[in-house]
């Protein structure tokens, strides 16, 4: 599955929000869209670390393009990775999944899954912290992260 292309207008409004929330000028609009929305993952990240929570439309972004990244380098329908309720995708080669709930399901929150895609935390301290939620044999994307 290719993927998302989001409107870059509506993520440039989303990204200002966020760094107007931050207390941070706009973006300054250098660069596609493939920075727009690592900007998107900075801010959010930001936001996060200064404890603020971040603007849904930009973390739905940043959530978005980092599972698009992850299906892109591991392509497949075998595991379903799922950040409720911004965005899912299906990765990983092997067994095609058609009907019903997937076999391999892996579930976390927005924060657990931006920290794991841009190496912040491991997927070991992430399992070992109960931060994510993985069923089936072929759940481990420990060999695809970080992005």
């Amino acid at each position: 599955m290719p993927p998302h292309k989001p409107d870059p207008a509506k993520v440039g409004a989303a990204l200002d929000a966020q760094l107007i929330a931050l207390d941070e000028p706009a973006y300054d609009g250098h660069g596609g869209l493939a920075e727009l929305l690592g900007a998107c993952v900075a801010a959010v990240l930001r936001a996060y670390d200064r404890q603020i929570h971040p603007e849904r439309e930009v973390t739905r972004f940043a959530v978005r393009h980092l599972l698009d990244r992850l299906a892109t380098s591991a392509p497949g329908r075998t595991v379903e990775v799922r950040v409720p309720p911004y965005a899912a995708v299906q990765c990983v080669e092997g067994p095609r999944h058609t009907r019903g709930t997937p076999p391999n399901v892996v579930e976390t929150d927005a924060l657990t899954w931006l920290e794991l895609a841009t190496g912040r935390l491991t997927w070991a301290q992430a399992t070992a912290d109960g931060k994510i939620a993985a069923s089936g044999s072929r759940a481990d994307l420990s060999d695809y992260l970080p992005l």
